[in-house]
């Protein structure tokens, strides 16, 4: 409920803020105010209709995608978050100014319906941000009826607010609100970068850096109030992973110091693009180091080629090499060996475990089957008598006829034996007997198999391996990558800053001035309440 209150509060005192300045500004030049509300009433509407039309799409979607959907919306409320913070910190001084230019313009051109335009655009960007960001915010709480009445708190306490400032009542130092809620709101969206990424992880995109770090249930007990802030409020669960703790701290510092950075410590223009080389060459640097530092692979124990069966008579070898191989089987002083073609092969996932896979079919020997059957041989291959023989009307015995297929099935994993298994299925026809056509029926049977205990072993070592690799690559490759193309955008904003300080500035003496006068600053509401 805090965290909505506080973005409803923000956003709706911004939004009443260029609301109540264009106000002022039609009021003194005696326009009427009509076109501008109707600007107004139809952003609103339609911020609302973006925000519920967000929410009954995701509704309609199977889980995964649901999951899917939450990041996406996550990441878009991050980055309009962001910018606001941004925006507000560096227009927030001229901000009246900037709003009062461009409605002289738009008067300039004639009509009042230029400035319901500009009334319109301006409150649906501020609407269309607020949606987004309150539905991430709902979606990551775990009582959304408190946060949706947080929200129509904080926008009605805006509004009340931004009317006292329209008509002189209240003074704000804006600054200083504009900057508070600032910090609270990176807080925030930190905490829905940490959530994001969980949504991500859910839907099947971020499967590494999946291991516990640290166990926060003692700080935010279920029910509790230190619960409702830490993991309500700023989004962080009690069971944080290693991925979500490092999108956290990717985010929070950098835009936390963006935030609280005083001005006096700000450099000069033509510093800026200084001061963004050195940035990028520190994260060019940590990248390189990252990537030179972590091994990108480490020792794993490899799984064995050469397995027990079941009952430890017989083993079983596997010869593999890239998408074919041969399997062998030895015991009782018998030995034979089935040929494993690349047309067999597949890539599965095995208990969890991405291996190799071949299976082949062929015909079984099926020469040790009997020729003849009784009723109570058939109890005793199918546990009961087979449907459609009775034993008053066909007592036997049957003539037996057999067809035996094998299926061979082995799964490696980087050419050590992970499970294997052999089945046959006897297609059983009988005769005679009192019968008066034949009956067929299927029986199968299990040949050998890996047993399960050994299999369920090489899948947690199996499993170990390809969770140290992952993680592996998350700070040998992923962060690299990430710090890298960091280092580039700051190194692209320096040469973008570079050339704005070399360009030569116009001539004011062959500058004409264009459009009305801009109306003094001073007097608009939200400048007099700093």
């Amino acid at each position: 409920m805090l965290a909505t209150l506080v973005i409803g509060l923000r956003e709706g005192l911004e939004t009443t803020l260029i609301v109540g300045i264009i106000a002022a500004f039609l009021r003194r030049n005696r326009v009427p105010l009509a076109p501008m509300w109707f600007g107004v009433g139809t952003a609103v509407l339609l911020s609302v209709a973006v925000g519920f039309g967000l929410q009954l799409v995701e509704q309609a979607l199977p889980q995964a995608e649901q999951e899917g959907m939450e990041t996406v919306i996550g990441i878009v409320a991050v980055v309009f978050v962001t910018g606001m913070i941004v925006w507000m910190r560096s227009h927030a001084r001229n901000l009246s100014t900037e709003i009062e230019a461009s409605a002289t313009a738009a008067l300039g051109r004639g009509t009042a319906w230029a400035l319901a335009g500009m009334a319109f655009l301006a409150v649906l960007k501020e609407g269309f941000e607020t949606s987004v960001f309150l539905l991430a915010t709902f979606q990551a709480s775990r009582d959304t009826g408190s946060a949706a009445l947080g929200a129509v708190l904080g926008v009605a306490a805006a509004v009340v607010i931004g009317y006292g400032i329209y008509t002189g009542g209240v003074r704000l130092n804006l600054a200083k609100f504009f900057t508070g809620t600032g910090v609270f709101l990176v807080f925030v969206a930190a905490g829905l970068v940490l959530t994001a990424i969980r949504h991500a992880h859910e839907a099947g995109w971020i499967v590494i850096g999946q291991q516990r770090t640290v166990d926060l249930s003692w700080l935010a007990p279920n029910g509790s109030v230190q619960g409702a802030l830490v993991t309500g409020v700023l989004g962080v669960p009690p069971d944080p992973r290693v991925i979500e703790l490092l999108g956290w701290a990717l985010y929070l510092v950098p835009v936390l110091a963006l935030s609280l950075w005083p001005r006096s410590w700000r450099p000069t223009p033509a510093r800026v693009p200084l001061v963004r080389t050195v940035v990028a060459g520190g994260l060019a640097l940590a990248a390189v180091v990252l990537a030179i530092g972590v091994p990108a692979t480490v020792a794993t124990p490899r799984l064995p080629d050469t397995v027990r069966l079941d009952g430890d008579q017989t083993s079983l070898t596997a010869d593999v090499h890239g998408t074919s191989g041969v399997l062998r089987t030895s015991g009782n002083g018998a030995q034979s060996e089935t040929t494993l073609p690349a047309s067999a092969h597949r890539r599965v996932t095995r208990a969890g475990v991405t291996a190799d896979r071949w299976r082949i079919t062929g015909a079984g020997t099926g020469a040790d089957q009997p020729s003849s059957l009784t009723l109570d041989d058939l109890v005793g291959l199918f546990g009961r008598i087979p449907v459609g023989i009775s034993p008053s009307t066909n007592p036997g015995p049957f003539t037996a006829s057999w067809s035996t297929t094998r299926t061979t099935t082995v799964w490696t994993v980087a050419g050590g034996v992970l499970d294997a298994t052999s089945s046959e299925r006897d297609v059983l026809t009988l005769r005679g007997g009192g019968l008066p056509s034949a009956r067929t029926t299927t029986l199968d049977r299990d040949v050998w198999g890996v047993p399960d205990a050994v299999a369920q072993r090489a899948a947690a070592t199996a499993a170990a391996a390809a969770t140290r690799g992952a993680e592996l690559q998350l700070w040998a490759a992923w962060l690299p990558l990430a710090l890298g193309g960091a280092a580039v955008v700051q190194l692209l904003l320096a040469l973008r800053d570079r050339r704005r300080t070399t360009t030569p500035a116009p001539d004011p003496d062959t500058t004409l001035p264009s459009g009305p006068p801009a109306a003094d600053p001073t007097r608009s509401p939200a400048y007099a309440a700093r």
